[in-house]
């Protein structure tokens, strides 16, 4: 199987949907420094988590289960992504920094 449009459309409005609120996941990442070693790389983390779970939650709801071919191409897609959101939760901080 692989991931139909309408999931793709899904996933993308996901990803789209989490760098603009990346602030919010790089401000609760803060909350956890020094256990974090990386704010960034941990808020990074969050969003993965969290568009995966949507991912997921998508299948669910259509009754259906991810197979490897699916989560490949998932896994691609967020991959060819990633760095837009790297620089989401990164620029606030570069504007912070220009500010000071």
């Amino acid at each position: 199987m692989v991931i139909s449009k309408e999931n793709k459309d899904f996933i993308d409005s996901l990803i789209d949907y989490y760098i603009s609120e990346s602030e919010s996941y790089r401000q609760i990442a803060e909350n956890f420094v020094p256990e974090v070693e990386s704010v960034a790389d941990t808020a990074f983390g969050i969003i993965v988590g969290c568009v995966y779970s949507g991912f997921l939650q998508a299948y669910q709801n259509q009754q259906q289960t991810p197979g490897l071919e699916d989560i490949n191409e998932f896994n691609r897609i967020l991959k060819s992504r990633a760095p837009l959101i790297k620089k989401s939760i990164l620029d606030p901080i570069r504007e912070q920094v220009k500010d000071d």
